[in-house]
C-alpha cells in the first residue's frame, strides 16, 4: 500500500519532535492496566486465556467500601498481562446489585481499546476467533490494519498491526496534528485519510 500525505495516524504512535508547553517533564511510560466490570470471571477467562491466548497472571479477592452502592462490597479482581508489562484487569462483584450499579452500559457502542501485535500474532488471534465462532471484523485503516471481536460482556477489543512505513506516516501526521484538529472543529470535515478501507461500528 502506498501512503500519501493525506493519511491519518494516531497521535499516540508519534514521538513529538519538541515538547509542547505545559507537557509533563516525562510522559506516562505505558498503560499499567485497563479495567472493566464483568458478570462472570470464568467466562471472561475462557475468552482471554483459552480463545485469545493472553494469560491470567493474578487474582485478587477483595472487600472495600464503594461509594456508588454505599456499603462494603466483595469482589474478585483479575489481571491478564501483556508483553510490555501492562495488563487487562476485570472486576466481578459478589452481589448482583453491585454489578448492576457498576457495569458498563452498552460497552460495544462507540468505545474500544486496541493492542499492538506482530503479523504472526495477528494471524494466530484471527484463527482463534474464527475457531471459537466469535464475531470478527477486519478493517484496513491505512496507517494500520485491525481485527475486532467482542468479549462475553460486550467489551469490543482490537488487535492491530502497523503499516510498514508507520514511522514516516507518524512523522507526516505529527506536523499538522494541531492545524488539522482546528480545521475539523471549525466545520471543515474533509477526510485526510484516503487509504482507509472498511466500516466503523
Amino acid at each position: 500500500m502506498t501512503q500519501t500525505a493525506t493519511t491519518a495516524t494516531p497521535a499516540q504512535s508519534a514521538t513529538p519532535a519538541a515538547t509542547p508547553a505545559g507537557a509533563l517533564p516525562r510522559l506516562p511510560q505505558r498503560l499499567h492496566h485497563y479495567a472493566f466490570t464483568v458478570k462472570d470471571q470464568e467466562a471472561n477467562r475462557v475468552f482471554w486465556e483459552d480463545v485469545i491466548g493472553v494469560p491470567l497472571t493474578a487474582t485478587w479477592c477483595e472487600r472495600a467500601y464503594n461509594g456508588t452502592v454505599g456499603r462494603e462490597i466483595d469482589y474478585c479482581h483479575t489481571f491478564y498481562t501483556l508483553e510490555d508489562g501492562g495488563a487487562l484487569a476485570f472486576f466481578q462483584f459478589a452481589d448482583e446489585d453491585a454489578y448492576e450499579a457498576l457495569k458498563t452500559l452498552r460497552p460495544e457502542m462507540g468505545q474500544h481499546f486496541a493492542m499492538l501485535v506482530d503479523e504472526a500474532t495477528y494471524d494466530a488471534i484471527q484463527q482463534r476467533i474464527v475457531a471459537a465462532g466469535l464475531p470478527l471484523r477486519e478493517t484496513d485503516h491505512g496507517y494500520c490494519k485491525s481485527i475486532y471481536t467482542q468479549s462475553p460482556d460486550g467489551l469490543k477489543v482490537e488487535f492491530t498491526i502497523d503499516h510498514p512505513e508507520v514511522e514516516a506516516i507518524n512523522a507526516m501526521r505529527l506536523k499538522d496534528c494541531h492545524t488539522e484538529l482546528k480545521r475539523w472543529l471549525a466545520g471543515d470535515h474533509r477526510t485526510n485519510n484516503n487509504d482507509r478501507h472498511g466500516i466503523t461500528t
